[in-house]
């Protein structure tokens, strides 16, 4: 399929530029300011929206294969074109795990079945992320984003030092969610004012950085290319900071929520109960220093959808995590952009191109290139309304806030897989 894009616009560093672009055969054929139609192609007015290379989610959870009353594939990923993604990575917490090419597989049949947008899975660090033995790591790594155990972490240190130096061995990332269990203590949202107001149990923010500190020096120790999940807490930033000053071949993400939010603007709602938790104002601070600085390489949505009734019980006793995937851009871009604390141009590094540095897939917008690309009105405001989701999950804490960045289109390979109107 041939297409022409008239009247784009190109974010540059000091504004916008206006373009067009020809597409054919799955590729970036041009990009200019003024291009005519190739014969057959159909072409598309953009109004003058912004155009960005597709997004890159480097830890979302697609629940399918095992879970597919929470999410599939196809609605996943539906859900991350209409975000404006073109490549995400899938964690393993899937039944089964996994954590052998034989068990890889089952998830790959479906991924190829069914995929929108490039899913790339990781394998499991542990079999059936158990957290005991080490998983066919050699056997899984040509086909992995890297390797994780998301959902837990790794309680070993000498676990998490064998499988270091294994990805070491295979040039593959670690990918870690960094939770030590024996500071839970039953705790469930953060340990901090709002827990204590209403009687809740809470989680202290020893549990994450402590782990990432271990990590850390382990990291440091065999090499490893070591990537933290989901950031959240100031103690974590600081960590992260310091390690990549002194050389630690370390990245991290933290998500649009922990940005947006502090445990001030919880409510008695599963939609606000995710892990690590939204924590404190100055841990928010914290971590869009660490945007602003670069100890925080991404922003990833940790997108983990659940069934209406295991988000419906209360901050309590729902179950932990929300959606993220068709609110990120914009609620990054409305609160954090609009308001010039953050440039565009740093945050299409932190939806792009940082991790397309560090996880080798998500391509430049120019010409030669794969058509993978999206665009956003950024001048439109609209209301989340988690009932016109393309994911299964519906549970959001930025439901019915009113955001700005519109996804009008995103193309992958050259197949316009969302359209606003279609």
């Amino acid at each position: 399929m041939r297409y022409l894009l008239k009247n784009g616009s190109l974010p540059t560093g000091d504004g916008f530029r206006p373009v067009d672009l020809s597409v054919a055969e799955g590729r970036i054929v041009s990009i200019a300011g003024r291009l005519d139609a190739a014969p057959g192609a159909v072409t598309i007015d953009l109004h003058h929206a912004a155009v960005f290379p597709g997004f890159v989610d480097v830890h979302v959870h697609l629940r399918e294969p095992g879970f597919s009353y929470k999410e599939t594939i196809r609605t996943g990923t539906r859900s991350a074109a209409r975000g404006g993604y073109a490549h995400v990575c899938a964690m393993p917490n899937l039944n089964p795990v996994p954590d052998s090419l034989e068990t890889l597989g089952v998830q790959q049949e479906i991924i190829g079945r069914d995929a929108v947008v490039h899913v790339h899975p990781y394998g499991a660090i542990t079999r059936g992320e158990q957290g005991q033995a080490l998983a066919d790591m050699e056997a899984m790594a040509p086909y992995t984003a890297g390797f994780s155990d998301d959902g837990r972490g790794i309680q070993s240190g000498e676990m998490m030092r064998r499988a270091m130096r294994e990805a070491g061995r295979l040039g593959k990332i670690i990918a870690a969610h960094c939770e030590d269990n024996s500071l839970l203590r039953g705790g469930y949202i953060h340990d901090g004012a709002y827990a204590r107001a209403h009687g809740h149990k809470g989680i202290c923010s020893e549990s994450e950085w402590g782990q990432i500190a271990r990590d850390l020096v382990l990291a440091e120790e065999t090499g490893c290319a070591y990537h933290v999940c989901h950031i959240s807490s100031k103690e974590s930033v600081d960590l992260i900071r310091q390690a990549k000053a002194r050389g630690v071949n370390v990245t991290c993400e933290t998500g649009p929520h922990y940005l947006v939010f502090s445990d001030q603007d919880l409510q008695e709602d599963g939609r606000f109960k995710m892990n690590p938790p939204i924590r404190t104002a100055e841990d928010r601070a914290a971590l869009v220093q660490g945007l602003l600085d670069g100890s925080i390489d991404m922003i990833a949505t940790d997108h983990a959808p659940h069934s209406a009734g295991e988000k419906s019980r209360g901050l309590e006793k729902s179950a932990m995590g929300v959606v993220g995937l068709e609110t990120a851009f914009a609620a990054v871009y409305t609160h954090l952009v609009r308001p010039g604390i953050l440039s565009l141009e740093r945050l299409t590094a932190l939806l792009h191109g940082n991790a397309a540095r560090r996880f080798g897939f998500g391509t430049p917008l120019e010409a030669g290139q794969p058509a993978d690309l999206t665009v956003f009105d950024l001048d439109r405001p609209f209301v989340v309304n988690p009932e016109e989701f393309q994911s299964m999950g519906r549970a959001t804490p930025f439901a019915g806030m009113e955001l700005y960045g519109v996804c009008k289109m995103t193309m992958v390979d050259g197949e316009i897989v969302w359209k606003e109107d279609a």
